[in-house]
């Protein structure tokens, strides 16, 4: 039998889905899942956009340019203008989706080997990401007791090597829902002008921050015009997901002009993806704060709820729409199965995301889980009675 490759072995599962046989198995059983594992929003996604895809009328769905439609990119430069972001259509590619646009990002910034810093725990398809570019993740640990902030600069030190070539951050943060503060990317910007590295900021959580805390872009940040790289999409910012629609922002020209290039390779992004982009960037203001204030009110039934519940322990986000919880399990992995599986709650049971896969440090995270406050309240309500009462009947509850 042929071999299968060893990058392909080495390629990780994602926490986020590899749970969803157990999931369908136990609907199938006449079970009801709430499905707190994935950031699947239940926002109404904007009728202009929904509209747009409604009134096509060409006779032929064409390729568009491969940095995809002018149109669009101008609206996109538009709308970053419009945040205090100087930048013009020519800085922007648009891409199948935030993923996308990291791959070329690590495609172009980073050769087989080489290192990239992530500040841990993070979005889990990182992991996948760095493996399909050959990169080697170089992982430095968060806190939980002060919410994941930033590690001290003495601590990034210690990683850079000869072969680091970047840090990836992601602000606010999938799955910590943390905000870095503008006194935080500072300490970012002396590191990588010290270091000659780049500093890529995944932004796709910007509109959602919550309690007077304000998103600091790092294309905002007077001397990284050449070092910033920032990864954005439209599935969180406008509840559509499915559309696939992303871009990365650079003022860098040589960034921009080999990242085309991997761009070209794949032909254009989506045409309707940008259609549905472009008629979503007429969304008014309005629609953000009802969204913003929706997520405050979910956050806060959850996190009072959590942290009501003995032996969890969940610091309260200041952005995204994600929560990491700590419980008093043996193996959040074995417990997100049995929950499953084994336990329900009148016929009710929660799916969630075991932490361990948003780690690159082995055997880190293992009693903690993700979760994703996407539903509405009465749903979050449910799900937190049913947290608590199978954490009273779990074998391997610490």
């Amino acid at each position: 039998m042929p071999k299968i490759s060893n990058k392909g072995v080495s390629m990780p599962e994602s926490p986020i889905r590899k749970l969803v046989p157990f999931a369908e198995k136990a609907k199938k059983a006449g079970k009801k899942v709430y499905h707190l594992n994935i950031g699947q929003p239940d926002i109404k996604t904007p009728d202009v956009a929904l509209k747009a895809i409604h009134d096509f009328s060409d006779k032929v769905v064409k390729y568009s340019h491969s940095a995809g439609f002018e149109t669009y990119r101008k609206g996109l430069a538009s709308y970053y203008n419009n945040l205090g972001i100087g930048i013009n259509q020519n800085d922007i590619i648009v891409t199948t989706g935030g993923s996308e646009a990291l791959l070329f990002t690590l495609n172009t910034c980073l050769d087989a080997g080489d290192e990239i810093i992530i500040p841990e725990p993070f979005y889990a398809n990182y992991n996948g990401f760095s493996t399909s570019a050959g990169v080697t993740v170089k992982p430095i640990a968060t806190k939980i007791e002060n919410g994941f902030a930033l590690p001290k600069i003495e601590e990034f030190e210690k990683l850079i090597t000869a072969k680091t070539r970047a840090i990836l951050i992601c602000n606010p943060c999938n799955p910590t829902g943390y905000l870095y503060s503008k006194k935080e990317l500072e300490t970012l910007k002396n590191i990588v002008l010290k270091h000659d590295l780049f500093l890529i900021a995944d932004e796709v959580y910007r509109e959602f921050t919550y309690d007077g805390n304000v998103n600091h872009s790092v294309l905002n940040i007077e001397g990284l015009e050449n070092n910033s790289i920032v990864i954005d999409s439209t599935s969180k910012r406008y509840s559509m997901c499915g559309i696939r629609v992303g871009c990365v922002v650079s003022k860098n020209k040589e960034f921009i002009a080999t990242a085309m290039k991997f761009a070209q390779a794949r032909l254009s992004p989506p045409t309707f993806g940008q259609i549905a982009g472009e008629a979503a960037l007429q969304t008014d203001n309005s629609y953000f704060k009802e969204v913003s204030k929706e997520y405050v009110f979910r956050r806060d039934v959850l996190i009072e709820g959590l942290n009501n519940i003995e032996g969890v322990i969940c610091p309260k986000p200041k952005g995204a729409f994600y929560a990491i919880a700590q419980l008093p399990v043996d193996d959040a992995d074995k417990f997100a199965q049995w929950l499953l599986e084994d336990f329900d709650l009148n016929g009710e049971t929660i799916m969630v995301a075991p932490a361990a896969g948003f780690y690159s440090t082995p055997n880190t995270g293992i009693d903690q889980v993700r979760i994703a406050y996407v539903l509405n309240v009465s749903a979050l309500q449910s799900a937190i009675n049913i947290l608590e009462a199978a954490l009273k009947v779990y074998p391997g509850r610490m």
